[in-house]
């Protein structure tokens, strides 16, 4: 392997080995820009500055922390990993929507009267558990999230709806970027695409008269609904309903950014969702606000702990400004994307997987320490065999049945010190062969034994496809595995239930304690594109309650001079402490439902 090769994520090693065809038919390594000059975009971790060292033609967005998106032609990738100043060079990977009466669950009172003695009593006696002893209060005043930035970082928001708009009709966004606008090619300072929307603007679409004549003047959509869905939980101010579909935060003032979407399959990538939190730190330090951000999308290729560059970034930015970063662990729970293992020595296992009819790709991530050695088969449903796979550097190709396996044997890096191997199952016509798949594993050498394998996410394979024996654990999406971010998981508050499909973290044993906590993910009633509301469910709904949550807590110590220093890791210490524990768990925290049910009552030292 050569000297740039170790400085290049194994995926995108593989990517470039590849041919354009097998790119083109593969699902995780088709990311190139279309076009002559086969532009690729990546993330890069360096110190010092590129400026100097980028080649005529290359595009470099800096972003904070020694981190840069770069774009450049395909055949300079290995100079750009070269260089002395870059450190490590990964491939952008697509990000997948988390969708599949949480107010009053989450402890937060219908006249948002929090920290008011009246307001805690109502609550109290609503839920029919009035004592004399309720907390004096510092200061009795109600909360909304007033001086505190809520921030979406998802498809957009349908900034007409009424709940994200004041009483007066204007707006409450301060500052919108669509990634994907190019109506004036204005991009945001310090950024190369979209076009970015001021409050002013905003409010000038808002008083045009009509839809159509607004969205002239800012064209932004929400075409997917579910950024609009996401903020009306986190923040919306329920206008529409007369107050009734309230969100968390509703008096808080809002930044939205649309990701943007530039692959035909309309998913968004990592690449868009770290100079998105870049735009939305740079604006809380603009208007001197603190920030709570909401991320409801993510995807499964990577370790799980919390290595690759996007999280290491998202930690980075985690401990920048007042801020706190909420993101939702994902609908992977219950899909059979996931399982795991421990070899002893001398006991081959076998892995048995389903291919489902009429799938056109498939592929398979398996992570083991470096210290063991595997010899690898793998087994056709017809009972034919290739293997032992080669553990040559590069890549490998095998042919089985009428699919064609590419097979890359991953390496420790500076970030990551297990060892992935990467297998791409690619149809030479235009399904694959369905069946009964294995991957049998015979042990060479043992030291730890564990090893962990991850298909790709739940909506980018068909129904029914998925291990035979699946492992729930360690199913959380990234960048949900990041350790500075508040992990949030779903459950169902009517029946006071952990949900089946909310992505777990690792047994207690293993790894981090995560998720952190839960909060209602299950039929809740919410803002809808368009107007008027809608009933979802999934993380992705999970998550912004406690994004609202952590602005109202916010509020609290910041706005209103209770505690300036309420942000950051105190703020995931208070909602950890005043979670509320669902039956059916021995202990806490858990790799389920973490430290327990968001209550934002009693997160407070009060």
């Amino acid at each position: 392997m050569a000297e740039g090769d170790q400085k290049i994520e194994d995926l995108l090693n593989l990517a470039l080995d590849a041919t354009q065809e097998e790119r083109r038919r593969s699902d995780d390594l088709d990311e190139e820009y279309e076009g002559e000059n086969k532009l690729w975009e990546v993330v890069v971790r360096f110190g010092g500055t590129l400026a100097g060292s980028a080649l005529p033609g290359w595009e470099v967005v800096e972003l904070s922390g020694g981190y840069a998106i770069v774009t450049l032609p395909q055949n300079e990738i290995r100079a750009l990993a070269a260089l002395p100043q870059v450190e490590y060079v990964e491939m952008p990977k697509r990000l997948y929507f988390s969708t599949d009466a949480g107010r009053i669950a989450s402890c937060v009172p219908a006249g948002q009267g929090l920290w008011s003695a009246r307001g805690q009593r109502g609550q109290a006696e609503a839920e029919g558990r009035y004592e004399e002893r309720l907390p004096t209060p510092t200061r009795s005043r109600s909360v909304g999230g007033q001086g505190v930035l809520v921030a979406l970082i998802d498809s957009g928001l349908d900034y007409f709806h009424a709940d994200f708009r004041n009483e007066d009709g204007s707006t409450r966004i301060a500052a919108m970027w669509d990634q994907t606008g190019t109506s004036r090619g204005m991009a945001p300072e310090g950024f190369l695409m979209g076009t970015e929307y001021t409050r002013e603007e905003i409010n000038a679409a808002l008083a045009a008269g009509s839809r159509a004549a607004g969205e002239a003047i800012v064209p932004e959509r929400d075409v997917s609904g579910h950024g609009t869905q996401v903020l009306g939980i986190a923040a919306g101010n329920g206008r529409s309903s007369g107050g009734r579909y309230r969100g968390m935060a509703p008096e808080s003032e809002l930044v939205v950014v649309k990701l943007g979407t530039p692959r035909e399959n309309g998913f968004p990538r990592t690449t868009e969702l770290m100079q998105a939190l870049e735009y939305v730190m740079r604006k809380a330090e603009e208007f001197g606000l603190p920030v709570a951000v909401n991320i409801s999308i993510g995807n499964v290729y990577g370790s799980h702990r919390g290595s690759s560059l996007l999280e290491s970034y998202i930690n980075r930015m985690a401990d920048r400004g007042r801020s706190v970063i909420v993101v939702g662990t994902g609908n992977e729970g219950n899909t059979g994307g996931h399982t795991s293992g421990r070899l002893t020595a001398g006991e081959p296992q076998q892995v048995e997987f389903l291919i489902n009819d009429f799938e056109t790709t498939m592929n398979i991530q398996l992570w083991k320490d470096y210290a063991d050695e595997v010899e690898i088969v793998v087994a056709h449903p017809d009972g034919r065999r290739i293997g032992p796979l080669g553990r040559e550097a590069g890549t490998a190709r095998y042919h089985l049945g009428t699919v064609d396996l590419l097979v890359y044997y991953g390496e420790p890096g500076p970030y990551q010190g297990r060892q992935e191997i990467y297998l791409d199952f690619i149809p030479t016509e235009t399904y694959l062969d369905s069946g009964d798949w294995a991957i049998l594993l015979t042990p060479v050498r043992v030291v730890t034994g564990e090893y962990q394998l991850w298909m790709a996410d739940a909506r980018a394979r068909g129904d029914g496809t998925r291990f035979l024996q699946p492992t729930a654990d360690a199913t959380m999406t990234i960048p949900s595995t990041a350790s500075d971010v508040i992990s949030v998981g779903a459950y169902d508050a009517r029946s006071n239930s952990y949900a089946a499909f909310s992505g777990r973290g690792w047994p207690r044993e293993s790894f981090a304690p995560k998720p952190d906590l839960v909060a209602p993910g299950v039929d809740i009633t919410t803002t809808a594109a368009g107007g008027g509301y809608v009933s979802v469910s999934g993380t992705s709904f999970a998550a912004p309650f406690v994004t609202g949550a952590a602005a109202l807590l916010m509020q609290w110590g910041i706005t209103d001079g209770n505690d300036p220093y309420l942000y950051g890791e105190k703020v995931r210490a208070y909602l950890r402490r005043g979670a509320k524990q669902l039956p059916g768990f021995a202990r806490y925290p858990n790799n389920q439902v973490g430290y327990g049910a968001l209550c934002v009552r009693d997160s407070l030292p009060m």
